[in-house]
């Protein structure tokens, strides 16, 4: 199977071109952030205050990578299970963000906003972090310090690879390959 090169950010015709199951090579920028970000991040829009960072046709990495260690850009980055982040998910696929990473199933309304907004959600490999840090070429905290690992980093990332598991009209291949091997197994 042949993986496809993404540039991001994303935008609509690359979004619309990636089907559930397509396996990416993700170049560009992605920004780190897990559970405790997304809350504040939520909490100022709540409050009408400008997000730390411009999500806009951006991608979030559910990561919070290790300390580097010395002469290392980052440490071990494997994704966080992203059924963390679906109460805050669909705000903020409303205010444009396109790109989701991370592991695990989404819920129903994560996934309508996709539908509606138009976003990707991406899978990454569990247990794979020290392999995937290989694909972050520079790494830097841009809000929320105080929060250590959990803090949002802009990563530049070169051939980061992923595998597309829910696409933006709502194709989940969590559920396609399920129903796949149920047939199998019938069989």
């Amino acid at each position: 199977m042949k993986e496809i090169i993404v540039d991001l950010p994303l935008d609509e015709d690359v979004i619309s071109s990636l089907k559930a199951g397509d396996r990416v090579l993700l170049n560009g920028t992605i920004y780190t952030a897990r559970d405790a970000a997304h809350k504040k991040m939520v909490e100022e829009m709540e409050k009408g205050r400008p997000l730390p960072i411009d999500i806009k046709n951006q991608t979030i990495y559910y990561a919070g990578p290790c300390p580097a260690k010395p002469g290392d850009i980052i440490g071990s980055i494997g994704p966080t299970t992203a059924g963390r982040m679906d109460s805050y998910a669909p705000r903020l696929i409303e205010k444009g963000l396109k790109g989701m990473i991370g592991k695990g199933e989404r819920d129903d309304a994560v996934i309508d906003a996709m539908r509606k907004h138009k976003a990707v959600y991406f899978g990454a490999v569990g247990g794979a972090g020290a392999l995937l840090k290989e694909s972050v070429v520079s790494a830097e905290v841009v809000a929320y310090e105080e929060l250590g690992t959990e803090a949002i980093r802009r990563l530049k990332v070169e051939g980061f690879p992923a595998v597309v598991i829910i696409d933006s009209s709502g194709e989940n291949l969590y559920k396609t390959q399920a129903k796949k091997y149920k047939r199998t197994l019938e069989d």
